[in-house]
């Protein structure tokens, strides 16, 4: 596998972990606080997975 065919897979697993991790975190009744910040960390998290992927498809078609 490449190494741009990795980074995909990397980001769009660290928006998934961000995720259950936020989910978790509000099932548990955990801080408000820290679900807070992990749900804006998977929005930040989101924006730059497809600033990957639309890189590797420019990447790969050039």
């Amino acid at each position: 596998m490449t190494f741009s065919g990795t980074l995909v897979p990397v980001a769009v697993g660290a928006v998934a972990v961000v995720l259950v991790l936020g989910l978790a975190n509000m099932l548990r009744g955990g801080s408000a606080n820290t679900s807070q910040t992990l749900m804006r960390l998977r929005v930040v998290l989101q924006f730059v997975a497809i600033l990957v992927i639309l890189f590797v498809l420019w990447w790969r078609s050039g």
